[in-house]
């Protein structure tokens, strides 16, 4: 199967997609500012929820530190009460010192981490409250800006049809290089040879190579591994 004409075709729907875009996009100025507020309560949510997580750890982690401190400290207050010589005496109280300062030293950043633990869940339900109330008022405004873009919404959504029918009829394997290509290519999967040359990273092509495609009808460029073709005029 000849798979240039779909290739180029949906090459030039992914273009196609890409203005559409653009156009969908282009929201007049209180549309633009509540969608940068979404964007931006969006990225301080994630960057909240992995401190939160972080903080969590530390608390559970400090907990158990806690935890064991208090147990030491109960082993040497009893061992102060069980001694009974003066030099068992003197060293059962240094070693309670010990474990109270033990004690202290996990205790005073644990209650550090539960105060930011309580702020940070507080703010995550400030945003989260936030992101509600901005994300209804842009919808509100969005179904009326896609209403007065209808033609393009219309456009836009038989583009997508037309480019879940050609990639169905394409091998997966083809695909999922078409598609890498148009990411990593700026949307230029597929160019001519212009001259000799590739018509996308404009390397002179091995006599070989272009003796190759002519039998072939496409290679990819050894450079920039476009899918190169020969326009009918050549």
């Amino acid at each position: 199967m000849n798979v240039l004409p779909i290739l180029l075709e949906l090459q030039g729907i992914h273009e196609n997609l890409r203005t559409i875009q653009r156009d969908l996009t282009a929201f007049p100025p209180d549309m633009a500012t509540l969608d940068a507020e979404l964007k931006a309560i969006t990225k301080r949510q994630e960057s909240a929820s992995k401190e939160l997580a972080d903080a969590r750890a530390k608390d559970e982690s400090l907990d158990g530190e806690l935890k064991l401190a208090e147990r030491l400290q109960e082993h040497a207050k009893i061992a102060v009460k069980q001694s009974t010589h003066k030099v068992q005496y003197t060293a059962a109280i240094r070693e309670l010192d010990d474990r109270e300062r033990q004690k202290a030293a996990v205790a005073r950043p644990l209650k550090e981490i539960r105060s930011r633990i309580s702020a940070l869940e507080k703010e995550t339900a400030e945003l989260e409250a936030r992101h509600l109330q901005v994300r209804a008022q842009f919808d509100e405004l969005h179904q009326i800006f896609l209403s007065e873009h209808e033609n393009q919404v219309a456009a836009r959504d038989l583009q997508q049809l037309r480019r879940s029918e050609l990639e169905a009829s394409l091998e997966p394997a083809a695909l999922s290089r078409f598609n890498k290509l148009i990411l990593q290519r700026q949307g230029r999967a597929v160019v001519p040879v212009d001259n000799g040359n590739c018509g996308g990273c404009r390397t002179k092509l091995r006599i070989p190579l272009l003796a190759q495609l002519r039998e072939q009808g496409t290679i990819p460029c050894e450079f920039c591994q476009r899918v190169l073709f020969i326009p009918p005029k050549q």
